[in-house]
């Protein structure tokens, strides 16, 4: 009988990760970045990104290409211990192959301090695309939104 639903599950398992396609595995990484940043975890937003990827974020003076240099602006980005929120709302997709999606859409990250919310609007962009690795950010840059 073990054997029996041992089988199933693995059988279940099998065919559900099957069914996912290039969207749905790039959209888990997005899902992991979002929660990394609200918990203001830098290592798990830094791994996210492939060590080539290109990094444009809002404070960016240019356009970040190097892993430690991503880790110096979430450092600075994230370095209090106020209690922060991003979504990203929205956005539209794009398969565009196996190996690569794009992402983009409005997006807003709050902060409290002292009581008082701060809130940054903006929109976003987000390509994952799969390596050796696995599924990565490979580009993300996210701008102002105008008034």
């Amino acid at each position: 009988m073990q054997k029996t639903i041992l089988g199933a599950v693995l059988l279940l398992s099998l065919s559900t990760a099957a069914l996912a396609g290039p969207q749905e595995e790039a959209f888990q990484v997005l899902e992991q970045w979002i929660k990394a940043f609200n918990a203001s975890d830098v290592d798990g937003i830094v791994k996210l990104h492939a060590s080539d990827a290109l990094f444009l974020g809002t404070r960016s003076l240019t356009v970040v290409t190097r892993t430690e240099d991503i880790r110096k602006y979430f450092e600075r980005a994230l370095k209090s211990d106020m209690p922060r929120s991003a979504v990203f709302s929205d956005y539209s997709s794009m398969v565009l192959s196996d190996t690569a999606v794009l992402f983009t859409g409005l997006s807003a990250s709050s902060r409290t301090r002292e009581g008082k919310t701060i809130t940054s609007e903006g929109r976003a962009t987000f390509v994952i695309a799969k390596r050796a690795e696995g599924w990565q950010i490979v580009h993300f840059h996210r701008s102002p939104r105008p008034n």
